[in-house]
């Protein structure tokens, strides 16, 4: 036995250092590309320089570029607003490309048991959420940050370590203010530890702003990022790239009261399907990690700027379905594969630009989700995870 750990340890070792060095490859050949693209990440750059500098963050000036995210996210990355754009770009492209990496080494992490080859489940993720890989790249987005921060999380409160998991779920509010769906599920099932932590983490979010805006200024941002946000909202629901259940509907029916109205019934179904699945999973084993991937997978859904690249966090539910597709009732694993080959297979240029835009203005997308949605129920039901 210790013959065989010996050989499989340098083994590891080689695997890791050839995974580093291809990483570097794939960095050095086609940053320069990348790079020339990355709009979203330049709205970053600028509001960091605003940050150091105490200036506006929501300027309707910036139009469909318009800084939305919370003040506390323009604190944290000021530092990135020292380097020039093409130098950070390369540098967040560099990141980015490792954080992917980590994503579907965390997500494979997250498997309450492995029943399928590593090399199998990679294979399903790189081919389901490939497009949603590059499409963030190519924007230079946050939402691979997200996605790891969430699953850490997730980790952290599976091995009982609440304020780690507050930490890693508030960071994530400020990358992305949708993770404050996360905040009531971690406070239910892990209590005043996490309640505490929460709380903390919070106001130190909310307050971040004050020493270089004050008091006043920071209440003055935060009133400009709620204007910012719900003031956008509606004019991009019927964008096709948007994947929310409310652009669903708009696109649909026509942006409306009938459509809002089914966008808010259909938004109280996914929380409430959430809170079952969280029912019924007391005294299941490692019952977190199908739990988190359910939340996940929602977030694109709830948001009503949920762009399609953003279902790169569905990564966990996507390999916990392949993980336990033996698991699911004929039927349903058949849609599930049906869902999954779909999302992953719809390209531009495998579809042509009519096709394509007739396919996401269909939302099919969406639909594919609540199929995944759907399966993951069904395991839970079945108590499988």
């Amino acid at each position: 036995m210790e013959a065989d750990r010996s050989r499989t340890q340098p083994l590891n070792r080689w695997r890791v250092v050839l995974g580093i060095a291809a990483l570097v490859a794939l960095a050095v050949v086609f940053s320069p590309r990348v790079t020339r693209e990355m709009r979203d990440f330049e709205v970053y750059h600028s509001a960091a320089g605003r940050a150091l500098d105490s200036a506006p963050l929501y300027r309707p000036e910036d139009g469909h570029f318009q800084f939305k995210y919370l003040p506390a996210f323009a604190v944290a990355a000021a530092p990135i607003a020292f380097l020039p754009v093409p130098v950070a770009k390369t540098l967040w492209f560099g990141v980015s490309v490792a954080l992917i990496c980590t994503l579907v080494a965390l997500s494979l992490s997250l498997l309450p048991e492995r029943r399928c080859p590593a090399w199998l489940l990679v294979g399903v993720l790189i081919v389901a959420m490939g497009k949603f890989y590059g499409h963030e790249l190519v924007l230079g987005q946050m939402n691979l940050l997200f996605g790891v921060l969430v699953v850490l999380g997730i980790l952290a409160i599976r091995a009982g370590r609440d304020g780690l998991a507050a930490a890693c779920c508030v960071a994530a509010v400020v990358v992305k203010p949708y993770a404050i769906l996360f905040l009531p599920w971690l406070i239910l099932t892990r209590g005043r530890r996490a309640l505490a932590g929460v709380t903390m983490g919070v106001i130190c979010v909310a307050a971040a702003p004050v020493l270089t805006y004050g008091v006043a200024g920071t209440i003055a941002l935060h009133r400009a990022w709620w204007t910012t946000v719900t003031a956008s909202t509606a004019p991009n629901l019927t964008n096709p790239d948007n994947v929310s259940v409310a652009a669903m509907f708009a696109k649909w029916l026509g942006a409306g009261g009938a459509a809002s109205a089914l966008a808010g019934a259909t938004g109280l179904a996914l929380l409430a399907t959430a809170a079952f699945v969280v029912a019924r999973g007391r005294g299941l084993l490692r019952r977190e990690s199908l739990e988190g991937a359910m939340l996940l997978t929602m977030v694109p859904l709830l948001s009503p700027q949920g762009w399609d690249y953003v279902f790169l966090v569905a990564t966990p539910a996507i390999a916990m379905l392949a993980n336990y597709d033996d698991r699911l009732p004929r039927a349903v694993r058949a849609l599930a594969w049906i869902a999954i080959l779909t999302i992953g297979l719809s390209l531009f240029d495998l579809l042509g630009r009519q096709g394509y835009a007739r396919f996401m203005s269909w939302s099919i997308i969406t639909v594919c989700f609540f199929v995944v949605l759907a399966s993951l129920t069904v395991l839970r039901v079945r108590g499988v995870a």
